[in-house]
């Protein structure tokens, strides 16, 4: 760019810069030289995915040759998926403008060598999404976790994942996915529900600890005459202890 000027100044007070990087090593390459970003678009292939490790490769040898640092943080590789209730209703969804933008825009207007035209909304998810290898998702969100995750393993990590957005499906179809993606899939992927999950663990294995402390919660309530007249009230069924922890209520009133 010659005499290149902002308009609008960004947000941000440093602007982060990537270059995009396919399958030969130019991209990464340039990201090395100068030690910026990059974001990995030949991800979109079962190609490009398998060779991102040796593509990470190519931007270290470059930023060790111009001293300079490449951080995986600033990694983003590009993913393409579509997300439903279950693979038969992403299936639905998805086949017949996947179809339509593989063979009118890939085929048709890119014509990218080796692309042939799908015959049908089924051939063009099956080849899409379940084949070995496959780098786009069409599923549940637990099938793009896996994919993530598999992301991950094949690359030796990366900083983000990126969503490609298409038109596969229609608007209500891919909202609902993205609405799946943010509610399902990034909370598994960040481990942000790790700690529920051990919470969870934690309660079943330790079941006997609750049981005797709620025992002894209802005995210091049965001490107090008055606690245990508001009981009749307040008891079982409306406070959080166990039922089978509870005194039955009619026994201990005949006592007194």
């Amino acid at each position: 760019m010659n005499d290149a000027a902002l308009q609008l100044l960004p947000l941000q007070e440093e602007m982060p810069f990537v270059v995009a990087s396919q399958i030969s090593p130019s991209g990464m390459t340039l990201a090395g030289k100068y030690g910026i970003g990059i974001i990995s678009l030949g991800s979109m292939t079962t190609q490009g995915l398998m060779s991102l490790q040796q593509q990470w490769q190519f931007a270290e040898d470059a930023a060790k040759k111009h001293g300079t640092k490449v951080d995986r943080a600033d990694w983003r590789v590009l993913l393409t998926f579509h997300i439903a209730e279950s693979r038969e209703q992403a299936r639905k969804e998805a086949g017949a403008g996947l179809m339509r933008w593989h063979n009118e825009y890939n085929v048709g207007t890119l014509q990218r060598p080796g692309l042939t035209a799908f015959s049908s909304p089924d051939e063009a998810v099956d080849k899409t999404a379940f084949v070995e290898g496959a780098a786009s998702t069409i599923g549940t969100p637990d099938d793009l976790v896996k994919t993530i995750k598999n992301v991950m393993e094949v690359s030796g990590g990366v900083g983000a994942i990126i969503g490609f957005v298409h038109d596969w499906a229609n608007p209500e179809a891919t909202r609902r996915s993205w609405d799946m993606v943010a509610r399902y899939v990034v909370p598994e992927i960040n481990g942000y529900i790790d700690g529920l999950r051990r919470s969870q663990k934690f309660v079943i294995e330790n079941r006997a600890i609750f049981e005797r402390a709620g025992q002894a919660v209802m005995a210091k309530i049965m001490q107090n005459e008055k606690a245990a007249e508001a009981l009749k009230v307040t008891g079982p069924g409306r406070v959080a202890i166990p039922a089978v922890n509870a005194p039955d209520l009619q026994k201990e009133a005949a006592k007194r």
